[in-house]
């Protein structure tokens, strides 16, 4: 094995907090909400932020901006989740 390869199992082993399925139930939650598409959906379950500030940075480049309660709602189902 590469020594890159054996670099990335080991940090994927090292950070990995949730299972394959409950990430997917997780990006499926996040779908189910508007205003949160496909790629945004596992960026949010990527760096699960904790709060508005870090999640406004994620919508940072979109067109739109979210109210408190949409925030609301993503950060209740990060916290499900973490």
């Amino acid at each position: 094995m590469r020594y890159e390869l054996a670099r990335a199992i080991e940090h994927v082993n090292r950070f990995a907090v949730l299972d394959p399925e409950e990430s997917l139930e997780f990006v499926d939650e996040l779908l189910e909400l508007e205003k949160v598409d496909g790629p945004t959906a596992y960026k949010i379950a990527n760096l699960r932020p904790q709060d508005r500030d870090e999640l406004r940075a994620i919508y940072a480049q979109e067109r739109f901006t979210l109210s408190g309660d949409e925030l609301d709602d993503i950060l209740a189902v990060v916290a499900k989740y973490t």
